[in-house]
């Protein structure tokens, strides 16, 4: 196995036990990216020796607490590039809108905000930058969690506590995805309202939620479909301006 192959299966291995919901046997590692045991031991202690997998029980493989420092890394290099894209869309919206616009990312099961453009109205949303707002609640974290994978799906609703409030997450969930955004008032606070829309990277995942928010008594509905298309318009234009940075690099 030469070098490039050498990686390509370390990197698999990687993949098999990010995607695992419990720790695997080295034999289970070795079966699900095809190579032979003693080649998955190898390439496993290589791993151990550097901190990316731990031994979590006799003989259980998970991945290591050094693989956080690299997806640390990783997510704030992702969100300086997006907040630097974002920016400008940001406040063109809001000087549109004259309501504050807040642009999010999941971390963990809830949602953070990395940057707002507030409203200069004297009566306005204010939200600082590292505030964290429930994955399952409110306009930016719904938006988020409609395009999310099965997996933090399923990890989101296993924590709510009764299957009424499960049922109804599922069918608004299954609402934004259908329209494209996200609608709430007073989710998070009873006065304020959001309108959220998916902002996704080159190969269509979801990255963060672009929103807008305000007063609860100032979100009239005549005034309704021009916010959403305001709203989901610039959300979409951030994504095309990702996918085309990809592109040029």
């Amino acid at each position: 196995m030469n070098g490039s192959q050498t990686l390509i299966r370390a990197l698999d291995i990687l993949f098999v036990l990010a995607e695992a919901d419990s720790t695997l046997s080295v034999s289970e590692i070795a079966e699900k990216v095809s190579i032979p045991e003693s080649t998955a031991y190898r390439l496993l202690h290589t791993l151990e020796q550097n901190g990316i997998v731990e031994r979590k029980g006799k003989g259980k493989i998970g991945l290591g607490l050094r693989i956080l420092d690299l997806a640390r890394g990783l997510q704030q290099q992702i969100d300086r590039e997006l907040y630097v894209i974002a920016r400008p869309f940001m406040e063109q919206l809001t000087k549109v809108i004259n309501e504050t616009s807040i642009l999010a990312v999941r971390t963990g099961f809830r949602a953070i905000c990395i940057q707002n453009v507030e409203s200069q109205r004297l009566i306005r949303l204010a939200i600082e930058n590292g505030r964290t707002l429930p994955l399952h609640q409110g306009a930016s974290g719904k938006a988020i969690l409609a395009f999310e994978s099965k997996k933090v799906l399923h990890n989101v609703l296993s924590m709510l506590p009764t299957n009424q409030e499960q049922e109804k997450l599922l069918k608004d969930l299954d609402d934004i995805r259908a329209k494209g955004y996200c609608i709430t008032l007073g989710e998070v606070d009873k006065d304020v309202f959001g309108i959220a829309a998916p902002i996704f990277d080159y190969y269509k995942r979801v990255i963060a939620s672009l929103t807008i928010a305000g007063p609860a008594n100032r979100l009239a509905k005549e005034e309704m479909g021009t916010l959403i298309n305001q709203v989901t318009t610039t959300a979409q234009q951030i994504s095309e301006k990702i996918s085309r940075l990809h592109l040029e690099q």
